[in-house]
């Protein structure tokens, strides 16, 4: 057996108690698995499976060809990996809950909300309210990347955004700044914003890439088929799920190489960019294999065309319910970040997971029998 390996959580489980202590935590969330497939994809797509549990991991790996073995061992020491928290100015973000991030578009033509926010007491007033909502960041986006948007000048691009990043920091609030322009994210980082959010994963601009290593910043690398203007664009998937894990692990190494630390490195698999409805439902059942990668996990598909392909096709703005429900689909998978317009209603459906998952976590084999 030879080609990429691709360790998949398959069996989640309430927590190790319910199965005699044979579960691992999923990148140090509040999630447990117990069974995993190996998945070996050789140079024609076939695949060769090998179903274990927790248990069972070593002999399983043992099996495997040498090179195999190496990358399966990584994998498996990645999914149980407890990333540490994210310092965002004199914010601590830990990353053993969900933290909602809530989306502050200072853009004329969002998808979901255009122009509602670029009026600057408009854009403060939005950003306070999602703060007090309980967002743990405001991530500030000045170009939209709907399929089909005209591209922004990076000059108007730093116009929009810096405002709204220096209003974020007054606040206090720690900020993500959602551009694939390295003179935005230079500007924006003076400015007083703390991550750097790239929709191409640190491709689009040559330069983006040494300005968040310079910076020492949180990063999120996101998968686009489109390396240029379009991100949309070029979008052709034999197997969506194992092509995306391949590009976020070459993005990630690519970073790493650079000079950007791997801990400060977030993976998003980009639901929405440049995939079929199919394409997304299948990536979205897939979360938890992206544990595999060794890096905190970002959802971000609120609002999404694909709520209403599967529903009544409602405008942007009538898919709470939909949103909500992909968000507690991502954080049954692990997901570390949930991207967010609903700030308010995400947090607590937030909230309520976390409740269920704490008694969950409860070992009531101690207790007496009634």
């Amino acid at each position: 057996m030879t080609g990429n390996v691709y360790l998949h959580p398959i069996t989640l489980v309430s927590g190790p108690q319910a199965v005699e202590g044979d579960a691992v935590r999923l990148g140090g969330s509040m999630v447990y698995a117990r069974e995993f497939a190996l998945v070996l994809r050789d140079e024609t797509g076939a695949a060769t499976r090998i179903v274990t549990t927790a248990a069972g991991m070593p002999e399983a790996i043992a099996r495997l060809p040498d090179t195999a073995a190496r990358e399966a061992e990584r994998q498996w020491a990645n999914i149980r990996k407890t990333h540490v928290p994210l310092q965002l100015g004199t914010r601590t973000i830990r990353l053993d809950q969900p933290q909602v991030m809530g989306i502050l578009n200072v853009t004329p033509d969002s998808f979901s909300d255009g122009g509602q926010h670029e009026d600057l007491q408009a854009g403060r007033d939005h950003a306070a309210a999602m703060l007090e909502a309980g967002a743990s960041i405001i991530d500030i986006g000045g170009e939209s990347t709907r399929p089909g948007a005209a591209a922004t000048f990076e000059d108007e691009e730093i116009r929009r955004v810096v405002p709204a990043v220096e209003y974020c920091a007054a606040m206090g609030g720690a900020i993500s700044v959602d551009t694939r322009r390295a003179g935005v994210l230079a500007a924006a980082l003076a400015a007083g914003a703390h991550m750097a959010n790239d929709v191409s994963a640190l491709r689009y601009d040559p330069r983006s890439i040494e300005v968040v290593a310079e910076a020492a910043c949180p990063v999120v690398l996101m998968h686009a088929p489109g390396a240029g203007e379009d991100l949309h664009a070029g979008a052709k998937y034999a197997d969506v799920v194992s092509e995306v894990f391949d590009f976020l692990k070459l993005a990630r190494d690519r970073a790493i190489a650079a000079g950007v630390a791997e801990a400060r490195i977030i993976c998003d698999p980009g639901v929405g960019f440049g995939k079929s409805l199919g394409e997304n439902l299948a990536l979205i059942n897939a979360l938890p294999l992206f544990h595999s990668l060794g890096s905190p996990i970002l959802l971000g598909a609120s609002r999404k065309r694909m709520i209403g392909a599967l529903s009544t096709e409602e405008a942007a703005g009538q898919r709470l319910a939909g949103s909500i429900a992909l968000a507690v689909k991502g954080m049954e998978a692990g997901i570390h970040l949930l991207r967010a317009h609903d700030v308010a209603e995400t947090v607590q459906a937030r909230n309520v997971w976390r409740g269920l998952k704490d008694a969950s976590l409860t070992d009531f084999s101690q207790l007496p029998p009634l």
